[in-house]
């Protein structure tokens, strides 16, 4: 699926990761909401099975990457700049996102993990090898859940600016009803999807794009708003105390 503006040259563009038991058109919102501030994005609708491989996501969001920005969009009126590339996604699409970056022998520009989660193999080791500017996204009870490794790729991407999002639900990005709702594991949430779409149009506007307007949404020493701070002392929560936290 590919989202674009009416008309525009030189612009940037993504690809987008969906989560683990979603599609691409969970995100419709999101990715017209991208495309409305000129941002080109387009998102692979693979991998959606109970058993899906974060390699074969990966590969085909650079897939998707090299589509939007070497194809021809619309009838003329749209072009893709080769420096503006970027990769992000959510849940399992947002380490399938590192993944892929880390892959790419052109790096992207710039990179978002949106509430990310585990996976086999783990996102932590090509993270670790990564130069280029990198957002994720965490809520703020995301440190005590089983699957979250958003603070475990915070620390060893040097390069990433880590935010919690507040009164964000990790899974409620996804738009519409979601075969893991059956699992107990949440749905959409409006709150969720709005301050996500804000905070990353603007990381997007402002490393992809170069638009010094919206460059307080990559300066990690900026707090902004909707998020509430990162505590650097905050020790790390153990397995244990995930454990509790999930039988309470």
């Amino acid at each position: 699926m590919v989202y674009t503006p009416e008309a525009g040259l030189n612009l940037p563009a993504i690809a987008f990761g969906h989560d683990w038991l979603s599609g691409a058109a969970r995100y419709s919102g999101l990715l017209e909401h991208l495309a409305s501030w000129g941002i080109v994005a387009g998102a692979p609708d693979t991998q959606r099975g109970l058993a899906p491989s974060v390699l074969n996501l990966a590969f085909d969001l650079g897939t998707a990457l090299d589509i939007v920005a070497g194809v021809r969009l619309g009838p003329g009126k749209i072009s893709v700049h080769p420096a503006k590339l970027g990769v992000a996604g959510h849940g399992f699409g947002g380490s399938a996102a590192v993944f892929a970056a880390a892959g790419m022998p052109a790096k992207p520009a710039a990179v978002a993990a949106i509430f990310p989660t585990f996976t086999s193999p783990s996102a932590e080791q090509p993270a670790a090898t990564l130069k280029v500017p990198g957002l994720i996204l965490t809520t703020p009870g995301d440190p005590k859940t089983l699957n979250s490794n958003a603070l475990a790729l915070s620390r060893v991407w040097d390069a990433a600016t880590l935010r919690i999002v507040r009164k964000a639900e990790a899974g409620g990005l996804a738009e519409g009803r979601r075969l893991t709702q059956v699992m107990g594991l949440g749905g959409s949430h409006r709150r969720t999807q709005k301050a996500v779409r804000a905070l990353l149009t603007g990381y997007l506007l402002a490393t992809l794009a170069g638009d010094k307007t919206y460059r307080d949404f990559a300066d990690p020493d900026v707090q902004l708003p909707k998020t509430v701070p990162v505590d650097p002392e905050a020790a790390p929560v153990t397995p244990e105390e995930k454990i509790v936290a999930l039988l309470k």
